[in-house]
């Protein structure tokens, strides 16, 4: 593949792996690392890619397995939302639907790690369940039980409920 086709695909994705990476990161120069050393990581093991036609969840699988790295090694975690700094909008929305968006952010914030990755990737990013299986190596009806429990829980911070939810025993 030409160099200029390789530098059209990254530069096409490198927004989304952004937006990604900040979410991880809630820190603009924090993302901008995590995804230059995804790049990089990228770019030196290129020809070791297992699909060609799979960039997309093969990038995402690098920059989550070098945030989760970072996070293992530093056994830091940063805080997972902040408000959103909005720029000078013509329209200013409504005191309830900020409100409103608000209270989705704070239910997101308090969803655990892996429940609010998986509705990152689908919900926002787009990805398909095939995809995210992928990354996160395991079977597709997994990553579909998970994203419906994550939907759920979602759900029920949104409405109020603060309880954890009972485990149940196997035998």
């Amino acid at each position: 593949m030409p160099y200029h086709a390789i530098d059209a695909q990254l530069r096409e994705l490198l927004p989304r792996l952004r937006r990604f990476a900040l979410w991880l990161t809630r820190e603009a120069t924090s993302a901008d690392d995590l995804v230059q050393s995804t790049l990089e990581r990228a770019l030196s093991r290129w020809d070791s890619r297992r699909d060609s036609t799979a960039l997309r969840p093969w990038l995402f699988t690098i920059l989550y397995r070098q945030f989760l790295d970072a996070r293992r090694s530093a056994k830091r975690y940063a805080s997972m939302l902040e408000r959103f700094r909005f720029g000078d909008e013509e329209e200013h929305p409504s005191v309830e639907r900020e409100v409103i968006a608000q209270s989705v952010l704070w239910s997101l914030e308090r969803l655990p790690p892996d429940q609010r990755n998986l509705l990152l990737w689908v919900s926002v990013e787009g990805l398909s369940y095939e995809e995210v299986a992928q990354i996160l190596d395991v079977p597709i009806g997994t990553v579909m039980s998970r994203l419906s429990r994550a939907r759920q829980a979602l759900r029920r911070l949104n409405d109020g409920e603060t309880t954890t939810p009972v485990l149940r025993l196997l035998k």
